[in-house]
């Protein structure tokens, strides 16, 4: 076993290193590798398949150990930064919420075709005129302009109620 462990170990750390594994966890997925020859030997019948046998071993685990080691991959704040959005100040954040509030209220005035419509063409990207005209029971061709419509009301509320943002994004 002495000599197994000197001839073959040098191969396998060169198996599991290919897969691009750090140092450490490529120690690991060796002595992985010769643990499971300790609690599997009975099974190989063949001894002088044992280097391909402790080969293919180390290569599963290493494939296995760089799965894992990709999904726990740790990034650096450095990395993630650029990708936050900036924090807004207190005052804005209050500024959006009263914006928000403002406008789903004036949203709640609406009749209830309406909202349904508006909630469905704003939160959809692409929304199935199909399914829409099934659900609210009307005909395809009139979603269009009924949506229109409803959209003039909700600028018509929010107007009244003293609206300062630009309604032409609605």
């Amino acid at each position: 076993m002495d000599e197994l462990v000197r001839v073959m170990t040098p191969v396998l750390w060169h198996v599991v290193r290919a897969y691009g594994l750090d140092r450490m966890l490529a120690e690991d997925v060796v002595q992985a590798t010769w643990l499971t020859l300790v609690r599997r030997h009975e099974s190989i019948h063949d001894p002088h398949a044992i280097g391909g046998w402790l080969t293919m071993c180390a290569r599963r685990e290493a494939w296995r150990a760089g799965r894992a080691q990709q999904r726990v991959r740790p990034t650096d704040t450095v990395d993630l930064e650029p990708m936050l959005e900036a924090d807004a100040s207190a005052e804005q954040r209050v500024h959006q919420s009263e914006r928000d509030r403002r406008l789903w209220s004036a949203v709640e005035s609406l009749d209830a075709r309406c909202r349904r419509l508006l909630r469905i063409v704003a939160f959809d990207d692409r929304p199935d005129y199909a399914h829409i005209a099934r659900d609210l029971q009307m005909p395809i061709g009139s979603i269009g302009p009924t949506r229109g419509r409803c959209l003039g009301k909700l600028r018509a509320a929010l107007a009244a109620d003293g609206w300062r943002g630009d309604t032409h994004d609605l």
